[in-house]
């Protein structure tokens, strides 16, 4: 990992650099005499505060092979259950569920750093640039945390001060559109505080246009079921062109020609998106691109313990011993639907990155080429394992980071709030050709026949092509999911896909019982069953009672 520096807003200083950010020890019970005296613990209880993102519970693994791991994108790649399946990969879940438990506990105990952290800000004698800078990621991690807990849990009890108490636990529920009104005045007064982008150099702490990407993200599920305020897209406008304008921020258009090395009929890289990826797995920052990432270091056998499934249930299927220790082991949790590998259009480079090609011979470790064309059968292989560097690669945990938010993530939201706002015109175009020229491996800036969406698109034709482009793009990062709520199709997306693919996935039946298992009480996840035992002002979500 590269060691940088800091450099925030309007005075130039060295801060800490970004692995002993990483490294620093989290802290959960703070002493005020003992952390809050000085710059030094500020920074300490912000890594504390920081740290439950890159959990089991969130991006270490469950936002990936949990939360979002069953959608029209992608499904669970087993054939019955086991111990290494989880009930929530295939939305086989009651209120009882440890997954569920450890999602709702992780962003409380998020938020509660985050509160003492805010409501000793003061304390220390010491550089007010740098204490605003901390107090604004702060008031954004708490928005975010409530974000995360408000999209899946619906009212949820909101917390804004430190838990001093026993009895503070007996808190009701704040209805959900409180609860994002909150987020965004959290979020919004960390706009005007944090650091630019450039000012960091690496992308694993929250930059001012990534508060602005993330506002616009909260603004469209607000736009969108259950809230359905579609004054709110007007907002989500603002925030993106806030990103677009800022001149932070590009789509990556390069890639290193040396890795495009052909092995029969299957090449490694020759387009720039694939780039993003290779970079995610190597360590290597790429702020233009990939804004905020959720930073993994290690593999558990080195003594760190800040490490992701990432890079470990994303790649290439292999069983053979034989040559995993250059290549490294990868268990393929999840695999793409046909209905993903069927939206990319003939062209489209982004297809036999985002869906592996090949399969590993077991005993050479040689790439066999897939020539079905039924699109099942294929890993998620965005991240992989080929390129890590490093010599140990642990089967189970790895170093490659979570991306939360990309520039193009930014562009789709333009084009489709500017949709919403405006129509269909040449500024939501111009957003969603760039994204598609580069999947083509095309100069983004030149109008292309084969890649552009037809002109004259209606408003409604419009949002179902950037419905798919997100898919096509962002495919297993983790939006679909909320996508596909606030849009108002999750239901009935999730009960096609798994008629689908109990009908046409051979084998995969997991895949299609994630799908099948979906009503209408999937929209929110049930209140955890230890949270209602202990706090007895809380309610369970209405569908989840019976």
């Amino acid at each position: 990992m590269k060691k940088i520096y800091y450099v925030l807003a309007i005075a130039v200083f060295s801060f800490v650099s970004c692995e002993d950010f990483l490294n620093t020890e989290p802290i959960n019970k703070v002493s005020i005499k003992q952390y809050y005296t000085d710059e030094k613990g500020l920074t300490e209880a912000l890594a504390g505060v920081y740290d439950p993102l890159g959990s089991d519970a969130l991006y270490g693994q469950n936002i990936f092979i949990g939360y979002n791991a069953c959608t029209d994108e992608g499904y669970l790649a087993r054939t019955a259950q086991s111990t290494e399946v989880q009930q929530l990969s295939v939305n086989n879940i009651n209120p009882t569920n440890s997954e569920i438990a450890n999602l709702w506990a992780a962003c409380y105990i998020g938020i509660n750093r985050a509160n003492d952290l805010i409501a000793n800000i003061n304390l220390p004698t010491m550089d007010e640039t740098k204490r605003d800078v901390i107090l604004g990621e702060a008031l954004f991690l708490r928005g975010y945390y409530n974000f995360l807990l408000v999209t899946n849990f619906g009212d949820i009890p909101m917390k804004l001060i430190p838990t001093t108490n026993p009895n503070d636990v007996y808190t009701p529920a704040t209805p959900a559109k409180d609860v994002y009104e909150q987020i965004l005045k959290d979020m919004t007064a960390a706009e005007a505080k944090v650091a630019t982008s450039t000012s960091y150099g690496y992308s694993s702490r929250v930059s001012k246009t990534v508060v602005q990407g993330i506002l616009a993200r909260v603004c469209l599920q607000m736009a969108g079921f259950p809230l359905n305020d579609s004054g709110k897209y007007a907002d989500a406008l603002a925030w993106t062109k806030k990103v677009q304008d800022s001149g932070e921020h590009a789509l990556n258009t390069s890639f290193n020609a040396a890795l495009n090395v052909t092995t029969g009929t299957v090449k490694f890289t020759n387009n720039a998106y694939s780039q993003i990826f290779i970079n995610a797995v190597q360590d290597i920052y790429d702020i233009k691109e990939t804004m905020w990432e959720i930073e993994f270091k290690g593999d558990r056998t080195d003594g760190y313990l800040e490490t992701g499934r990432l890079g470990i249930s994303n790649g290439i299927t292999m069983t053979s011993v034989n040559f995993t220790p250059t290549i490294g082991y990868s268990y393929g949790f999840i695999r793409g639907t046909a209905r993903l590998y069927k939206a990319y259009k003939t062209g489209d480079l982004r297809r036999d990155w985002a869906l592996t090609p090949f399969t590993y011979n077991n005993t050479t470790g040689a790439k066999v080429a897939i020539t079905s064309t039924t699109g099942y059968g294929r890993d998620c292989a965005k991240w992989r394992r080929e390129f890590d560097p490093n010599t140990n690669k642990n089967k189970n945990y790895g170093n490659t980071n979570f991306p939360v938010l990309r520039y193009a993530d930014v562009l789709l939201m333009l084009a489709e709030s500017e949709n919403q706002v405006n129509g269909p015109t040449a500024t939501a175009y111009d957003a969603v050709n760039k994204v598609r020229r580069r999947g083509f491996g095309l100069n983004i800036n030149v109008a292309s026949s084969v890649a552009d969406l037809p002109a004259g698109l209606s408003k409604t034709d419009f949002q179902l092509a950037i419905e798919n482009e997100r898919m096509l793009e962002l495919c297993f990062e983790g939006t679909r999911h909320m996508d596909l709520i606030r849009w108002g199709k999750y239901v009935s997306t999730m009960n096609s896909i798994g008629n689908e693919i109990a009908t046409n996935g051979g084998n995969q039946a997991y895949g299609g019982l994630g799908g099948k298992n979906v009503t209408e009480r999937n929209l929110l996840y049930p209140i955890p069953s230890l949270e209602l035992s202990i706090n007895h002002e809380l309610k369970q979500n209405p569908l989840w009672m019976n």
